[in-house]
């Protein structure tokens, strides 16, 4: 089965703010990964997140975090960032 990704407007801005080749490489794996199997917990690429409101799920594309939900036949991309704003991105979405 293949799943509907979708990028929320904060995220879309972020990934259109990375350098073409990590566009390529986030992008590659956004395909890899999420496209067929967005659930799929690994030990190094995906984790699903506990305790956490703001996102289910982690894909790690090297020192970048893509941030998303899981609904159905669908994948929503809600924050693409470097590891050192992972944690920050997150609190401020407890916040809300």
């Amino acid at each position: 089965m293949t799943y509907e990704i979708i990028f929320a407007e904060e995220a879309l801005e972020a990934y259109h703010a990375l350098s073409a080749y990590r566009r390529a490489v986030v992008r590659e794996m956004i395909d890899v990964c999420l496209k067929h199997e967005p659930t799929r917990v690994s030990k190094s690429r995906i984790k699903r997140l506990k305790g956490v409101t703001r996102a289910e799920y982690r894909l790690r594309v090297g020192s970048i975090r893509v941030f998303y939900l899981g609904c159905g036949h669908r994948v929503t991309v809600l924050g693409i960032m470097e590891k050192r704003y992972a944690d920050d991105w997150l609190k401020k979405g407890e916040e809300r």
